[in-house]
């Protein structure tokens, strides 16, 4: 069966017999936060600080609109190979797209005490917050009031938050290697051959999608212009239509766990020597495919830009309505869904939900949860009140 390793709830596969001064740190990093260009050096006072860069907002928010559909096309792939192919190519560069732009707003990380509290308020705490909704969520939904607390297990989305954290704080070492990307598709691909790395923090993920975000630190201003330049945009239409004759071919014969990142390569049932093929084939792939995804965003403020800076929101909030629809069975209950006009349908509710999700008075009301301020949590930094009052006094 093609879709034998579905994320519900996310189990990991059994191993066959025999994972400003000087700004604040930006918050793009996360699809929630904001998409301002990486700190500049201390700007003289009175300056205006830097203003958010459309292209990255739009980018995020059509990326979480690709997320909310392919996570609506999931139960639908059994049943239509059109939809287990677009979910195919959805899933080779949704997330990689995430991940690069966190890394390549993670470029200034550091561990200055501000920028280490904005990592605590707006990744761990989001991380422990939701990882004990869903897991309440799941007790009350799917009638199981036993299932277990566990916050070295991230449940369903989650996974993200965790792993957004840890390579954060690896930020550092990533800017002090020779070599960082070639590092971390060695480091991705002995995690994928090794079945018994556990899973704490789900690792297997976390170091599978690590090369992208490590891509992103490597990334500059002029590589996305690049990118934008119209020739790719033409190229990438090409690519695009490649990539659903491929994933077409590929639905029957290819199970899309591999793209999920969450298994080695033996608890998919394949040979070891697979490892380092699978990484290298599916690391470039994504990388084309994020390109051709980046060469078609709007440079302009359109009227989902705005959206942008509420992606963390719909990411997670949009994650009660995917597990319920599975919980409650409205897919096996209308059959109706898995024929064109349903699937159809469902896309069009998917992208609507997601979109509602992003908007600001959705974020003015989960924002305690989101992006608490929690200045009761922190001492104050010497060198943080020198710089408050000197902005006071200028």
């Amino acid at each position: 069966m093609t879709n034998s390793l579905r994320p519900h709830g996310y189990q990991r596969t059994p191993l066959p017999e025999e994972t400003a001064p000087t700004p604040p740190t930006p918050r793009a990093e996360e699809p929630g936060q904001q998409a301002t260009a990486p700190p500049a050096p201390t700007s003289p006072a009175g300056q205006k600080p830097k203003q958010r860069d459309a292209f990255f907002d739009n980018a995020k928010y059509l990326a979480i609109v690709l997320v909310a559909m392919g996570h609506s096309w999931e139960p639908l792939t059994d049943s239509s190979r059109t939809a287990e192919a677009l979910y195919m190519i959805v899933y080779t560069f949704h997330m990689p797209a995430f991940i690069l732009i966190s890394g390549y707003f993670s470029r200034s990380f550091d561990m200055r005490p501000d920028r280490l509290k904005r990592l605590i308020t707006g990744v761990a705490v989001p991380y422990l917050v939701f990882e004990v909704a869903y897991t309440l969520f799941k007790r009350w939904a799917d009638d199981d009031p036993t299932y277990d607390f566990s916050l070295l297990d991230p449940w369903y989305l989650t996974w993200f938050l965790i792993a957004l954290f840890v390579w954060r704080m690896s930020t550092p070492l990533w800017k002090l290697v020779r070599w960082p990307i070639p590092l971390s598709l060695a480091v991705a691909t002995l995690a994928a051959v090794s079945p018994d790395i556990g899973d704490d923090l789900d690792m297997q993920r976390l170091l599978q999608f690590l090369p992208f975000f490590v891509l992103g630190l490597c990334m500059k201003p002029e590589h996305f212009q690049m990118i934008r330049r119209r020739s790719v945009r033409i190229a990438s239409v090409p690519i695009f239509a490649c990539a659903f004759v491929f994933a077409y071919w590929a639905a029957p014969r290819m199970s899309s766990a591999w793209f999920y990142h969450r298994d080695s390569v033996q608890e998919l049932g394949a040979p070891p020597w697979t490892g380092p093929v699978m990484t290298l084939a599916l690391f470039g792939c994504s990388v084309v495919l994020v390109s051709c995804f980046f060469a078609w965003v709007p440079r302009r403020h359109m009227w989902f830009t705005v959206l942008g800076a509420g992606t963390l929101y719909g990411y997670l909030l949009h994650g009660f309505l995917a597990k319920g629809s599975r919980f409650w069975g409205w897919f096996d209950e209308y059959q109706w869904l898995h024929k064109p006009l349903g699937e159809i349908t469902v896309t069009i509710i998917a992208a609507s939900v997601i979109t509602v999700l992003c908007t600001p008075p959705v974020q003015r009301a989960f924002r305690f949860a989101m992006e608490p301020k929690m200045a009761w949590a922190f001492r104050k930094d010497p060198a943080e009140q020198a710089r408050s009052r000197t902005t006071t006094s200028a």
